[in-house]
């Protein structure tokens, strides 16, 4: 029999985790924020302490309410909002005008 440890290394999209842990979920909030909830869900895995302590049942009621608590995240808000990867970290919500991005370009030789 597979630990929980195990059945998680099987799994790789964001709806097999959603399903995995019976997280429900609207499939239009999981197209665009897919990559931002699993990478949120393992933010929250990495700040929890004492997760290896748990028993198998306590470490899934746990991680389920991680990967509920990271979904929501995007339901109520946007991934420049949240600011999960570098990029939105970098851009501090400034915006790049088409004449700020022409100019980075090089000169026609």
């Amino acid at each position: 029999m597979l630990t929980l440890a195990e059945k998680l290394k099987q799994l790789s999209a964001a709806e097999e985790f959603l399903d995995f842990f019976g997280v429900p979920y609207q499939q239009a909030v999981v197209n665009v924020n897919r990559l931002h909830i699993l990478k949120r869900f393992y933010q929250y895995m990495r700040q929890e302490r004492g997760l290896d302590e748990l028993d198998e049942v306590e470490m899934f009621k746990k991680l389920r309410a991680m990967l509920a608590a990271a979904y929501d995240d995007f339901v109520h808000s946007t991934p420049a909002q949240e600011k999960v990867f570098k990029v939105f970290q970098d851009a501090h919500g400034k915006s790049v005008s088409l004449e700020m991005l022409r100019m980075s370009l090089p000169a026609k030789a």
